[in-house]
């Protein structure tokens, strides 16, 4: 399979969408065959899957619907790369995505190729609507970045050498976390949710009036070495601090620390795509569910905060600012730098919040296939704000709404803690 040759299109919007997919590609560079095969759970999605589903997104909702003649690469890919669609007809089981051997490597990369030409090619001629809808596709391919340096970490923790998929890097100077700092937040009607003056997805809106409570929130993120009281103090063996289904999630999985802690010496390791190191105290504590993140904050007398509460104090900060993705590299937590609070709202890692995913009054989700993006999962998960240190920079806003079933923890979340004031 090769790439036609096409003309490379002079757009804005050809070049972020250049940007954006050789992100993908940098991404998976250190990966071989095998290593991009593998699927450790059947909550992750080998990483050859995520670079062949984020272009079968671009082929049907782009090339196939709005491109008069274009020819699909194959055929065949429509079955093994849907992940959700209903509406697109049947697909490979996600549970066994990882026994697709072949297509190849070079196959899905080869076929990225060939979408990216004829996507270059119709750019120009595409309607802005069309065009809004590349833009849904490269913010859906962001998303999957992230899930497959997820996914990734996942498999590479099964392997008992510990493989390093990136040679550690030297983390900035930061001062030793300091105890946490009260800042107290907004009281009364607040507007919340996305404007829609820019991109936003769809669970974002419409803005809308919320009312908050006296409360405060810590300037700071949780970290390890306030996590390790945690644990010397029994937090994992009192039932009182826990709700009935992480108690029973937690003695059922034999839940002692968080993902990736590995015990040492009498001390901890932590496994990250860096490999394997010793645990730095003042890096916020990571890859924990809700049910743990909960359970920490009524150990220390507090609580997690509503996502309206967090969205109003970060409302005035740079959504890009803050330990994100920049290029393919070494992808970890790093120590809250100095000065006045409220510190790394953006970035590090995805903060639990109290408040379930749950439609905004008056949520519309998009027509068609794509109304399934998101409205369909608004059941039984809760919001994570913030974004991390592998979302890539300039993807998330105050707005920006994740969510995970509660006991989820392979993904890069963390907690905040907040108060009632």
């Amino acid at each position: 399979m090769a790439a036609r040759a096409r003309p490379v299109a002079d757009h804005p919007l050809a070049d972020r969408y250049r940007e954006v997919r050789a992100l993908s590609r940098a991404i998976a560079a250190p990966l071989s065959d095998a290593d991009a095969t593998i699927q450790p759970m059947p909550d992750a999605s080998p990483a050859k899957w995520h670079l062949a589903h984020s272009s079968w997104f671009f082929e049907t909702f782009i090339l196939r619907d709005h491109v008069p003649g274009y020819q699909a690469c194959d055929d065949r890919f429509a079955f093994l790369f849907n992940s959700y669609y209903n509406a697109e007809g049947e697909r490979q089981p996600r549970d066994r995505r990882g026994m697709l051997s072949r297509p190849t490597l070079r196959e899905i990369l080869d076929y990225r190729a060939w979408v990216d030409a004829a996507v270059a090619e119709a750019i120009p001629s595409l309607s802005a609507a069309v065009r809004d809808r590349i833009e849904l596709g490269l913010n859906h391919e962001q998303q999957h970045q992230e899930l497959m340096l997820m996914d990734m970490l996942a498999t590479f923790a099964e392997n008992p050498l510990a493989p390093a998929l990136w040679e550690p890097a030297p983390a900035p100077p930061a001062p030793p976390a300091s105890r946490p700092a009260w800042v107290e937040g907004e009281t009364g009607l607040v507007e919340i949710g996305h404007d829609r003056s820019a991109f936003g997805f769809d669970c974002e809106a419409p803005r809308h009036r919320a009312l908050l409570h006296p409360h405060a929130l810590a300037d700071r993120l949780v970290v390890n070495g306030e996590w390790l009281g945690f644990i010397d103090d029994g937090g994992y063996r009192q039932p009182e601090l826990w709700l009935a289904d992480g108690w029973a999630w937690a003695v059922d999985n034999r839940v002692e620390a968080p993902l990736y802690w590995r015990p040492r010496d009498g001390g901890w390791n932590r496994f990250g795509l860096d490999g394997l190191a010793p645990l730095d105290p003042d890096e916020p504590v990571c890859h924990i569910s809700f049910y743990e993140a909960d359970a920490y904050a009524r150990w220390a007398g507090a609580r997690l905060s509503t996502e309206a509460e967090w969205e109003a104090a970060a409302s005035s900060l740079d959504p890009a600012g803050g330990n994100q993705l920049d290029a393919a590299g070494p992808v970890r937590p790093r120590p809250a730098p100095g000065g006045p609070g409220p510190r790394q709202m953006f970035g590090d890692v995805w903060e639990w919040t109290a408040s379930a995913f749950l439609p905004y009054p008056g949520f519309r989700p998009e027509t068609g296939a794509l109304g399934e993006y998101n409205g369909k999962f608004m059941a039984n998960q809760f919001v994570l704000r913030g974004g991390s240190c592998a979302t890539p920079r300039g993807h998330v806003r105050a707005s920006y709404r994740n969510f995970f079933y509660p006991h989820q923890r392979w993904q890069f979340a963390g907690l905040r803690l907040a108060k009632d004031l």
